[in-house]
């Protein structure tokens, strides 16, 4: 297979651009280097699609493999054709190749093996061959009874074993009813017993294989497993016995019949079976395709999220008996202060709560609050709203606070990082601080946490484990490289993401600026123990040193590029230190000058120059900055002051396949369904929606004892009438 034009294809590109990735791939560059520093190699690819690139490389590689061993198998048995070889040659997927292997491949004692062993393989070849003019299948049948055969019908059912087997490893009718099933079956689930529980809507389903969307698919699939729902695939089997039989079976020939009967026992006791645990498992896989997919376009967004920066934050972890963990963390994330307050119920003891935050405020500056969502969370957010309004009335008027999703800071409080964070804190503590600390900047908090426990996914514990962590681990990489890392302040957790720098290399980078001090310079890496050369290069285009009197070192411009860089303020006229105070000296002085000259005269590409350009334009920026800032508050509403109609501002939390969870300020998130979050035709929320989002939004319904809240987009004029 050649797997350069095959991948040339399939991502529409050109073959350099495919040749060179794979070099890049294959000499151990990792994904963001690649993305960021080898644009002109690849065509400017991004990372997303490189790693979709690299994902499909593997597959391929290993498709290869496969073919090869299954070639050489069936090789050995002395049964390879022209005709295999060339259907070997052909298989495009896995399922295809292990089609064409199917009959070679080694069986397990079944009931045409037996047979076999009974000396009747003639007898199935000569019923085969269906002569027109040939015998009748019982004289044939009887020059085979014997002592293991005693009677001729016993001989054709043996040999009408062997046929079904045959037929059930035809690859040609496997790959037909594939398709037909495919695109004609129906995926059915009933209840298994009384009642489903909260499968209720599985509990009379059916739905049409080739449509079914992929949430529905997991919900029948947890169903199963949870032994609520008997789920199964339905098939016209008078289609698919047409298939077989136009394949098998010669009308008018006397055997036509035993032929008949064996391909009607190889599709209901082999062949269907076999196709309804392979489509299902298709839709399985298709299912959990997409929605790592969505989890990673959300947890991508979500560690995106632009940061709060400089500002003393106070992080409340709610909680009802055992009261809510409070911590003060100063603006560079440094922990000032912690303790208990019982604001909520059976304590209830709001005024020494008060005065113990009041005097936090007075003592340490506090600018914003971020308050966990989860247990007793409306409770503590109604307490701090009246808290902030009594500090306002003291003069206090610029402290707003956000609800921030505490999911995973169960996982990380508890783990073996967070006890070498925080050694003198208990467990619940080091909750509160890390729910601070979010609101402060979710990338860097984030990355300490297992991306599956962050929860921004649909059925993210129903995933192929291997291949979410994959997929996550690649989104966190993105994010991070994109960000850059201060390496003077960043955790291991942070910089372990880094490209080219593992666990190890980080823990010896903390390490050694704990026993040197600061780093001054990007070659001060160099001396890092286990950091070598390869690391080096992936590595130091993302790390950045603030302490550095070299401007450049502050900034996403790569060592390799330094010359270059230099070169480039020499011919514009501008030195590092007059760019740093006027970015766009620089901007148009390229402009003026032209792209292509100056990017021929520096040795570099054009897109490479264009980095430069920003980056020395804006030494130290974070691409975070330029989005959109986070919604805080300074009031709170219960699901008892909601109203149809009623209009509210909020922020996506959850984009999910059928629609979008919104925070608008009640414990409970509202859903926005698919159908109410535009007008025109879309086939996922993600077209429109991202997490993150500041949305204005209208209640349409309330449903206080299931903790429901429907909501739309649309202005009441053109939502509210629409069908719920």
């Amino acid at each position: 297979m050649d797997i350069r034009a095959a991948l040339t294809a399939e991502f529409h590109l050109r073959p350099q651009q495919v040749d060179n990735t794979i070099k890049l791939l294959d000499d151990g560059n990792t994904i963001p280097f690649i993305a960021r520093y080898r644009k002109e190699m690849t065509g400017s690819l991004d990372d997303q699609l490189l790693r979709q690139l690299a994902d499909r490389l593997a597959y391929l590689r290993g498709l290869d493999e496969q073919r090869a061993k299954v070639r050489a198998v069936i090789e050995e048995q002395g049964a390879l054709t022209d005709e295999l070889a060339a259907a070997i040659a052909a298989a495009t997927t896995l399922s295809e190749l292990e089609d064409v292997y199917r009959p070679y491949r080694p069986k397990r004692r079944t009931r045409a093996s037996i047979a076999r062993e009974k000396g009747l393989a003639p007898l199935a070849e000569a019923l085969y061959a269906q002569e027109k003019g040939g015998p009748d299948p019982l004289d044939l049948a009887g020059a085979f009874i014997g002592e293991a055969v005693p009677t001729a019908e016993d001989a054709l059912a043996g040999a009408r074993d062997i046929l079904a087997e045959q037929i059930s490893d035809d690859a040609n009718v496997r790959r037909r009813l594939r398709v037909v099933m495919m695109a004609n079956g129906l995926l059915c689930s009933k209840a298994a017993g009384e009642d489903a529980g909260v499968y209720a809507l599985y509990a009379d389903f059916r739905e049409p294989l080739h449509k079914i969307a992929g949430h529905r698919v997991l919900a029948v699939n947890r169903g199963e497993r949870e032994e609520m729902l008997k789920v199964s695939v339905s098939f016209d089997r008078a289609k698919a016995m047409n298939i077989l039989f136009s394949a098998h079976v010669r009308e008018g020939a006397p055997a036509a019949e035993q032929v008949r009967m064996a391909a009607e026992d190889a599709y209901d006791r082999l062949l269907f079976p076999s196709l309804e645990r392979e489509l299902r498992a298709e839709l399985t896989d298709r299912a959990s395709t997409a929605a790592i997919g969505v989890f990673s376009v959300n947890l991508r967004q979500l560690l995106m999220q632009p940061p709060v920066k400089g500002k003393t934050a106070l992080g409340l972890d709610p909680g009802y008996r055992t009261g809510c963990k409070t911590a003060v963390v100063d603006a560079t994330g440094k922990v000032l202060d912690t303790g208990v307050i019982y604001p909520a119920p059976p304590h209830k003891k709001i005024e020494q709560a008060k005065a113990l935050l009041k005097d936090w405020v007075r003592r340490y500056g506090i600018q914003i609050v971020a308050i966990g969502n989860g247990t007793a969370s409306h409770e503590t957010e109604v307490f701090a709203a009246d808290l902030l309004r009594e500090l306002a009335a003291e003069g206090y008027t610029d402290i707003a606070y956000m609800v921030v999703s505490e999911a995973g800071a169960s996982v990380y409080s508890a783990s073996k990082l967070a006890a070498e964070e925080f050694p003198e804190y208990d467990v619940s503590l080091r909750s509160a601080v890390s729910i601070a600390r979010r609101l402060q900047d979710p990338l860097a908090e984030l990355v300490k946490i297992d991306p599956k426990a962050i929860g921004v996914g649909q059925y993210q514990h129903d995933m192929p484990p291997a291949q979410l962590s994959d997929a996550l681990d690649g989104v966190v990489e993105d994010c991070v490289n994109a960000v850059g890392v201060d390496v003077n302040t960043a955790s291991v957790p942070l910089l372990a993401r880094v490209a080219g720098i593992g666990g190890a290399v980080a823990k010896n980078i903390v390490a050694y600026r704990e026993e040197n001090g600061a780093f001054t310079t990007r070659s001060q890496f160099k001396k890092v123990p286990k950091l070598g050369p390869k690391a080096f290069e992936q590595c130091a285009g993302f790390l950045r040193v603030p302490e550095s009197r070299n401007l450049l070192d502050h900034t996403g411009v790569h060592p390799e590029s330094y010359d270059a860089a230099k070169r480039l303020l020499e011919l514009c006229g501008l030195t590092l230190e007059k760019v740093r105070r006027e970015g766009a000296l620089l901007e148009k002085a390229v402009q003026d000058m032209g792209e292509e000259a100056l990017a021929a005269e520096i040795g570099v590409g054009i897109p490479t120059l264009r980095d430069m350009v920003s980056e020395l334009s804006r030494p130290g920026r974070d691409p975070r900055d330029e989005l959109p800032p986070p919604l805080l508050r300074t009031d709170v509403m219960g699901l008892d002051d909601l109203k149809p109609g009623m209009e509210l501002t909020g922020t996506v939390r959850n984009v999910i396949d059928f629609g979008a969870f919104v925070d608008i300020g009640v414990h409970q998130d509202g859903l926005v369904h698919i159908s109410r979050i535009t007008r025109r035709f879309i086939k996922h929320p993600s077209e429109v929606l991202k997490v993150g989002d500041v949305v204005k939004v209208w209640v349409l319904s309330v449903d206080a004892e299931k903790k429901r809240i429907g909501l739309t987009m649309l202005p009441p004029d053109e939502g509210m009438s629409a069908k719920s």
